[in-house]
């Protein structure tokens, strides 16, 4: 399965597509997972649905099936990566929390002492 059509302008998408190379982590049928090109802890992988959709909630409410999948990925990652027990996953949503890709995405982070709440 490819990315969703018609999101010609979509990072991610042209990521998913192959278009764009990246440091592929792992991926499924409905999801891929990559490295951080900018990673803000020395684990930072991105785990991001083939399905467009903008933002987490809007992937919730079209496809809890691929809302299930990215969260299957998530956790094959952070086995692979060694932070299974110890991780934080980050899912920003709009301009005002920090996203900026409006295509559904979370971030693995471990590796690392998070002392921040």
């Amino acid at each position: 399965m490819t990315a969703t059509p018609g999101q010609d302008d979509c990072l991610f998408c042209k990521i998913i597509a192959g278009e764009i190379p990246s440091d592929r982590v792992a991926e499924s049928e409905h999801a891929v997972a990559f490295r951080d090109i900018n990673p803000a802890a020395p684990v930072h992988v991105l785990v991001v649905p083939r399905r467009h959709e903008p933002t987490i909630g809007a992937l919730a409410a079209a496809s809890p099936a691929d809302l299930a999948a990215l969260f299957e990925l998530v956790a094959e990652v952070a086995a692979k990566e060694g932070v299974d027990e110890h991780h934080r996953l980050v899912f920003n949503t709009g301009t005002d929390a920090g996203q900026t890709i409006f295509h559904a995405h979370g971030h693995v982070l471990g590796g690392k002492t998070f002392t921040e709440r």
